[in-house]
């Protein structure tokens, strides 16, 4: 469920599968948008704003891991990921009380779980946990590998065969992973086999979520978000007796939080569908090859984590398998996105 609607970059691919079915002439109709009216999007009219929407998400988004890195050591996977979520649910509840959407909760309590789970839950305990080892820019890429994931779960449960495209960008995907993590001195680190693997999980779970959001009730992007939420936060409540926070979080920490909840999920919602409103699901989609990049910049900038060579190629050759996984085309959005003179 990756990506597809706001959870940090997580729900986009999910948003963008939902979304695409309807995509049809360049011209694509999105009646469930965030302000309830049907817009039509034509792709080859792009923006000044969309570009720099499209660049603030991705640089929002990327910021995600580096809040993580920062409040984890403090509040430790559970209280983090509780406070983020619920942060978010109560950001997103106002939203939906603005374009008057209620969750209707009697009929979609368990789907909301059952969503909040797989595509938040589990996969941020676990990106919280290897974010007490690895760095910001290495989860970052790793997490990029989602829809990879998905390709594979998809193929399974739907018991079609894998293309030949799909196939080679998974080999090229897992060749960019290998590249990164391999040359990577993180990995000396104690536990750190561990972290990387819990941030594999934490993109596998994003590809099952995107195989149960195809078969799941097919309900409103934002109810969606927005129950998921409260889902993942009743998940996580079990997980606080057992992850306890190990020191009394200092006012920088609470500050990370806060944002985790409220601007790389709430705000970083409203921005995606707003992108998607002006562009299009397909060019929206762009920000999934974007966001490594900023994690990458932020982790350097704000943590001084070390770049590398290997950080360069193996990013490059990740979001290249991810592409061909995905079957997007960059050069052709690229010059969508790019204004036209004349």
């Amino acid at each position: 469920m990756f990506w597809q609607l706001i959870y940090s970059q997580h729900f986009s691919y999910l948003a963008f599968l939902s979304l695409r079915k309807n995509h049809k002439n360049r011209v694509a109709r999105h009646p469930a948008s965030i302000d309830n009216i049907p817009i039509i999007v034509r792709e080859n009219s792009v923006k000044l704003t969309s570009i720099i929407i499209l660049l603030t998400l991705s640089a929002i988004w990327g910021s995600s891991y580096l809040f993580m890195r920062i409040a984890v050591p403090s509040l430790g996977p559970a209280y983090l990921m509780e406070a983020r979520v619920l942060f978010a649910a109560l950001f997103l509840l106002v939203i939906s009380w603005l374009v008057r959407k209620p969750l209707n909760l009697k009929r979609n309590a368990l789907h909301f779980f059952i969503l909040g789970s797989l595509n938040t839950a589990v996969p941020f305990l676990l990106l919280a946990y290897s974010a007490k080892t690895l760095t910001a820019s290495l989860m970052a890429v790793v997490v990029a590998t989602a829809p990879i994931w998905g390709a594979v779960l998809d193929s399974i449960w739907s018991r079609t065969a894998i293309t030949i495209t799909k196939l080679l960008g998974m080999i090229v995907g897992i060749t960019g992973v290998s590249v990164l993590v391999g040359f990577d001195s993180i990995l000396k680190t104690p536990g750190a086999d561990l972290a990387v693997l819990a941030c594999l999980g934490a993109a596998a779970f994003y590809g099952i979520a995107s195989v149960y959001t195809k078969n799941a009730p097919k309900l409103d992007s934002l109810v969606n978000a927005h129950g998921s939420m409260w889902g993942a936060s009743v998940f996580i409540i079990p997980f606080l007796f057992f992850m306890p926070a190990t020191q009394t979080p200092a006012s920088g920490v609470l500050i990370a939080v806060l944002t985790l909840g409220v601007v790389c999920t709430g705000i970083a919602y409203v921005l995606f569908f707003k992108l998607i409103k002006d562009v299009g699901p397909t060019s929206a989609l762009t920000v999934t090859f974007l966001v490594p990049a900023f994690g990458i910049l932020w982790g350097h900038i704000f943590l001084n984590e070390t770049i590398g060579w290997y950080t360069f190629v193996g990013s490059g050759i990740t979001i290249m398998g991810t592409a061909m996984v995905t079957g997007i085309s960059i050069k052709p959005i690229i010059k969508r996105l790019t204004p036209q003179r004349g």
